[in-house]
Order: C-alpha cells, then structure tokens, then sequence
C-alpha cells in the first residue's frame, strides 16, 4: 500500500460533499487533480471506494469503512501536532463553533483576540440555519453554538454575548403597503421570529418571496423588491449608506440575546474553557470596541 495522506484527505472531502467538483473548490484543487488523487487511492484496492451511478457519485460500503479509519488517521496526525506544540508551552487543539447565519456578524469578534493569544488553535466555524445549528449541538459534534432563540427542551448552559435587535427595513424611508414582505427559509430563527410577528400584528400572509440567506434578503431589500424585518447587526454599512431605512412599526423592533451555548454537562476541552474565560474577561470591552454603533439604536 503506497496511498498518501494527501489521497486519504482528499477522499475524505469527496465523501462529505458527495461531489469531486465540490470537493475540488473546497480544497481550491482543479478538479482533473482531484480525480487523479481519487484514482490513485483507487488503485491500492481490489474493491471499489466509490461508483457512480447516472451522474451522481456514491459511497460503496468498503469505502464508508475506509473513511471511518482514514478519519482516525488524519485526527491521530492533527495530534501529533498538537502535541508537539503542546510541549513547546503552547495552547494547541480545536475549537468548533456552529453559528446561526446572521451571527456572523458576531462571533468573529469574540474570537479575533482569543486565536491572537493562541495561535495554536485551530478553529472550525460552521455558519448555517438555526436548524441546522441545533441538529449539529445535539449530536455534539460542536462545541459551542451561537444562537438568538434558546432550543426547546434541550439542556443547556449559556454565556449572553450581545442583544440581537430585528426592525423592519425597506430601501425607502416611507413604507410601500404594495411591496411584498421577504422571508428566510425555514428554519431560520428571523423567519419564526417575523412570522409570528405579522400573525400577531396582520393576521396570516401569504408568503410571496422566500430567500436563503440573510445576505439575499438584503440585497432583495436594497433591490427594493420588497421589505423584511432583518437583524440590524448586518445593516451596519447600509444604514450609513442610506441603502436601507428603517420604518417604525409597533412592537419592533423584536428583541432576543445572541449567545454561546453548550451541552449541559458536557465536560469543555481546556481549550472551551479557556475561551470561555476569555468571553467573560473581554466581553465589556469588545462590546465597547466594536458595537458601539450597535448599542446606541
């Protein structure tokens, strides 16, 4: 057997997108070479890794089983390394963080002057739905998770980061009854929290524009396709612009608390507990840096 890490990697990638030509952008490979790799790990086994069936590329069983120890070889590598660093006096590990879409616009400040203090950490930050969130806490394959809306009857322990305030907005200061309201998908926590809103306030509406992401929603709204009730912490630059105006409505703007939670009891890495030391020693101050802007609306 004469396969390279760099083939067990490059396969690994292959499984999780289910896709070369995903998997080739992910690893900002061209996808001939991550054919090439694929065929070469091939070629050590007298059992297929993979077929393809139609267009679509599938697993065979031998190569699931494959991947299961290829995973063990790779994080037995990341070790190696941590553990060298660790002897060196460095703080090494991972630190794995599921954030809701719009909490990008958060967190990054929360770790920017941790990794600075640690540079022998790797962080992994994985940005989707609350849904999606929620599903990869539960199966703790994360650390932390940022969320605006606590999970039901999923116990929890929790540090509050920062206010999250959503307002309806429109490219317009002054509201257009004919304009469309523009949604999130499903399960979004903006899309539970503004339809609840209108139920309360408009009764049911049939709903005539639905977007993927805080970030089409915005630029829908900036298109003026219609109006949405966003998050404020992602209009920074378009408020200043004028892009986007904010319209009075009552009961807004809706309020919540974006927050770093955790499995109740799980047992934190030193390097969690670390960073939680961290949030509660520096949080007053990179709230002072970096959302002051924030804070005065």
């Amino acid at each position: 057997m004469n396969y390279t890490i760099h083939q067990l990697q490059i396969f690994l990638k292959v499984i999780q997108t289910q896709s070369i030509t995903k998997a080739a952008e992910a690893l900002f490979m061209t996808q001939p070479a991550v054919s090439i790799q694929l065929k070469n790990l091939q070629d050590q086994f007298d059992i297929s890794l993979t077929e393809v069936i139609g267009k679509q590329l599938y697993i065979t069983d031998f190569g699931k089983e494959i991947a299961i120890m290829a995973e063990r070889v790779i994080q037995e590598l990341e070790n190696i390394n941590y553990k060298t660093q660790a002897y060196q006096g460095i703080m090494t590990g991972r630190l794995s963080i599921s954030s809701a879409s719009t909490g990008k616009y958060v967190i990054p400040y929360f770790l920017s002057g941790f990794l600075e203090q640690h540079s022998g950490i790797d962080l992994v930050l994985d940005v989707t739905n609350k849904s999606k969130v929620i599903e990869s806490l539960k199966k703790n394959e994360t650390d932390f998770a940022l969320v605006s809306v606590v999970p039901d009857k999923l116990p929890i322990e929790e540090e509050i980061l920062v206010e999250n305030k959503l307002y309806l907005v429109a490219n317009t200061p002054i509201r257009d009854e004919s304009k469309p309201h523009i949604y999130r998908e499903s399960g979004s926590a903006t899309r539970l929290a503004m339809e609840n809103y209108f139920e309360r306030h408009q009764g049911k509406q049939r709903k005539r524009l639905e977007l993927t992401s805080n970030e089409a929603v915005k630029q829908a709204v900036i298109a003026g396709l219609g109006n949405s009730i966003m998050p404020l912490i992602g209009l920074k630059n378009e408020l200043l612009n004028n892009q986007v105006y904010i319209l009075e409505s009552p009961g807004l703007p809706l309020k919540t608390q974006w927050r770093l939670i955790w499995l109740k009891g799980k047992k934190l890495s030193p390097i969690g507990q670390a960073f939680l030391a961290f949030l509660r020693a520096e949080k007053h101050q990179i709230l002072t840096k970096n959302f002051d802007w924030y804070l005065r609306y």
